[in-house]
């Protein structure tokens, strides 16, 4: 950031090098200290070293602040199950595991992003690219799930979206449950990539997965 010299004598205007990223990064640390909802859009400009007027450069409130840090949540998440799935390699159920390891991982590593974009209370529908960011990362859970919904017997198969829509559900409640990178973790007498796993395969189980193809 830098002062910049107005024409009249002793005026400044200030000027931020970055005044976005720099109120992303602030807000990001509030949440981490005091949880997507314990902070103000004035306590985020004070945070970034900003007037309380300059954030409306960029957001028109906090809210839109905090979509701008969920969607950015979402796209590195996106990032992150894509490259587990891989295309479904080695195997469908395989690949499914290790998008359940990098979900878990995230809530781990990243629990600022994961509050701004669960925990937030800003409605998707409001923002469309956050509405879309968050769309891309469901669509991996929903190319996994309808890869193993094929290998279900037909009869047993349930709708692709419903499928999908109950294994995000298990990792997601693993994920908030167990697996959070905050003070907000349950404590849990095994790994919570093994209470994930064994309960896709139990799922996976009820539904045919490994029962005689033909029904």
């Amino acid at each position: 950031m830098s002062w910049k010299h107005g024409h009249g004598a002793g005026r400044r205007g200030y000027h931020h090098g970055n005044l976005r990223e720099a109120l992303i990064k602030a807000a990001l640390n509030l949440i981490a200290e005091k949880g997507p909802a314990g902070f103000t859009f004035a306590e985020a400009a004070r945070a970034a070293g900003v007037s309380p007027a300059a954030p409306y450069r960029h957001f028109r409130d906090r809210d839109a602040l905090l979509a701008d840090v969920a969607r950015r949540g979402f796209e590195r998440f996106e990032a992150e199950l894509a490259q587990a799935w891989n295309d479904g390699r080695p195997d469908s159920l395989g690949a499914l595991h290790n998008v359940g390891r990098a979900y878990l991982a995230f809530a781990r590593t990243e629990p600022a992003y994961y509050s701004a974009m669960f925990e937030s209370g800003v409605a998707p529908d409001t923002d469309a690219d956050l509405r879309q960011a968050g769309d891309r990362a469901f669509n991996v859970l929903r190319k996994a799930s309808d890869a193993l919904r094929a290998e279900l017997p037909e009869r047993s198969r349930p709708p692709a979206l419903m499928m999908s829509l109950h294994i995000w559900a298990l990792a997601h409640g693993i994920a908030s449950l167990f697996g959070r990178g905050d003070a907000a973790q349950r404590k849990l007498p095994m790994p919570s990539e093994d209470l994930l796993e064994a309960g896709v395969l139990v799922y996976l189980q009820g539904l045919g997965l490994g029962g005689d193809p033909t029904g």
